[in-house]
């Protein structure tokens, strides 16, 4: 039995509630999507502290993000946490993914040894890990009660002296500080299509295209976000060709007046191209935001891209079509 005890022991790494610059660093570069799927931890049993046979066993998934939020807010305590290979990704969408599963975690108990390093046979996992997990099955398969604790992991010293999660506990925010923070990302992802739609439109269209283009791909990736409560739709499509038509006006304006002269065919077609193209642009970057919230589900965004997806894309071909058409009639009729 002691030999047994030792072999686990052995396998367990040890892990404080420090951040450091280091950590700080990698989560600046994961917010910035700079190696995106590189920032991990081991995944295994750690030690956090001086844990004992019957001290708490968290579960966390082993994208760093989530496993330093969870050490770092478990300062003075005494505890084990599992972490489970969920690929680099986060609690939640590993969860809707099928990373922090049942079976990972059943995985994760054997491989660790976990009934040999602890006599305590209880899980506390965050709750935003509860649609990928099946509690009943992990007890049946491993003797471990799990335990669904707090949506965030800075209230858990609270939520373990009752071991009772409040309604304030189990709601979840999206407050304008959590979607800020979401744009690093997003705004990583949208440079290289925002490089070259806006020199395809530079050269189709001419700068003002090119700037409304910058404008529209702006608005979905840091506008959209910040302004989510207050956009008045039911949906992120609609929402998204909402603010994305708001910010096109001024340059469907200044298009008018720079084209005062022009034919009167001309210049509404200018302005249907506008009010195709770059709404549907906003649309489609919204649209994608609804993987980055803690209030969709997997069928709703399923439905979703199936009733917009070919809107957007019908908006965006015929005002390619029309602009170019428009770039095309300009030149004959000068020439």
């Amino acid at each position: 039995m002691n030999a047994q005890n030792n072999s686990s022991q052995a396998h367990i790494r040890p892990t404080t509630s420090k951040i450091t610059f280091k950590n700080r660093w990698d989560h600046f570069l994961a917010r910035w999507a700079f190696n995106r799927m590189g920032h991990r931890v081991e995944p295994g049993l750690y030690s956090l502290g001086h844990p004992a046979a019957d001290s708490h066993v968290f579960v966390s998934g082993n994208y760093t993000l989530s496993f330093d939020a969870l050490r770092a807010n478990l300062t003075r305590l005494d505890c084990y946490i599992l972490v489970l290979n969920t690929k680099g990704i986060n609690v939640w969408c590993a969860a809707g993914g099928g990373h922090f599963s049942t079976d990972e975690l059943v995985n994760r108990i054997e491989t660790t040894h976990l009934p040999e390093v602890v006599k305590r046979h209880v899980l506390i996992l965050p709750q935003l890990s509860a649609s990928g997990v099946a509690a009943h099955d992990v007890k049946k398969q491993t003797g471990f009660r799990v335990e669904y604790g707090p949506v965030r992991a800075k209230d858990l010293p609270e939520y373990l002296k009752a071991r009772k999660a409040t309604k304030e506990m189990r709601t979840v925010s999206f407050a304008l500080y959590d979607r800020l923070i979401l744009t690093g990302v997003e705004i990583a992802h949208a440079v290289i299509p925002l490089v070259v739609l806006g020199v395809i439109m530079f050269f189709i269209s001419g700068l003002l295209a090119a700037a409304a283009t910058v404008a529209a791909i702006f608005a979905g990736v840091v506008l959209f976000p910040l302004l989510l409560p207050w956009l008045p739709t039911p949906n992120f499509s609609t929402k998204g060709f909402l603010l994305g038509g708001i910010v096109v006006l001024p340059f469907v304006l200044l298009r008018c007046l720079g084209a005062a002269d022009a034919e009167f065919w001309w210049r509404a077609g200018s302005i249907l191209a506008y009010l195709l193209v770059f709404p549907s642009m906003t649309a489609f970057i919204a649209l994608n935001f609804t993987g980055s919230t803690t209030f969709t589900s997997r069928s709703g965004v399923k439905s979703e891209i199936f009733t917009y997806f070919p809107v957007m894309a019908w908006m965006f071909c015929s005002g390619i079509v029309i602009t170019i058409a428009l770039a095309l009639a300009r030149f004959f009729i000068d020439s």
